[in-house]
C-alpha cells in the first residue's frame, strides 16, 4: 500500500466574520512544520490559478489530491477565547466550485467551553484528483472572532 500525504499548519491568526457562514481556513506554503512532498498545495494550482497573498486567497486552503483514494483527513482548530454562541466546522470537496461543485460532510456545531476553544476531528473519504478538499470554519458570535492555529492533514491510501 501507498499512502500520499498532505499536513498543513499555520499559527498565524485569522480572523472569522460573525455572519453565520463557513470560511475556508488558509495555509502559507512550504516551510515550518507543513509537508507537502506530493505537491497538494502549492502556490501554482493544477487547474492554472496562481495565490499571491496566502492569508487573504481561499485558493491557499485547497488541497488537491495527487490520485484517487481513501482519503483520511484531520483537523485541529483553536479558536480565541470570547463569547461564542456555537463553533462550527467541517469539510468540503470543491469549496470554490472549480470543478464538481461543493460537497460538505463532517459538520460539527458545537457549545463553547469555558476558556480556549480546541477541537480536533477526523473523517475519511473518497478523493480524486482535480476536486480539492478544504477545511472551513465558522461561528455564531455577531462580531469577527480568531483562530490562533489551524491544521489540515490528508491521508490518501491506494
Amino acid at each position: 500500500m501507498t499512502v500520499y500525504v498532505c499536513s498543513l499548519i499555520t499559527t498565524a491568526p485569522q480572523t472569522i466574520p460573525g455572519n453565520g457562514g463557513y470560511h475556508i481556513v488558509h495555509f502559507p506554503f512550504g516551510g515550518g512544520e507543513s509537508y507537502d512532498m506530493h505537491g497538494m498545495h502549492q502556490v501554482q494550482q493544477p487547474d492554472g490559478a496562481t495565490v499571491g497573498d496566502w492569508k487573504r486567497d481561499d485558493r491557499s486552503g485547497l488541497i488537491w489530491p495527487h490520485v484517487d483514494g481513501w482519503g483520511a483527513l484531520s483537523a485541529v482548530v483553536q479558536w480565541e477565547d470570547r463569547g461564542y454562541s456555537e463553533l462550527r466546522d467541517r469539510f468540503v470537496r470543491d469549496p470554490l466550485g472549480l470543478s464538481t461543485g461543493a460537497d460538505s460532510t463532517a459538520t460539527d456545531h458545537r457549545a463553547p467551553s469555558p476558556g480556549m476553544q480546541c477541537f480536533t476531528k477526523h473523517h475519511e473519504i473518497f478523493v480524486h484528483p482535480g476536486t480539492p478538499i478544504a477545511f472551513l470554519v465558522g461561528h455564531g458570535g455577531s462580531a469577527s472572532r480568531r483562530i490562533t492555529h489551524a491544521q489540515f492533514k490528508l491521508a490518501i491510501h491506494v
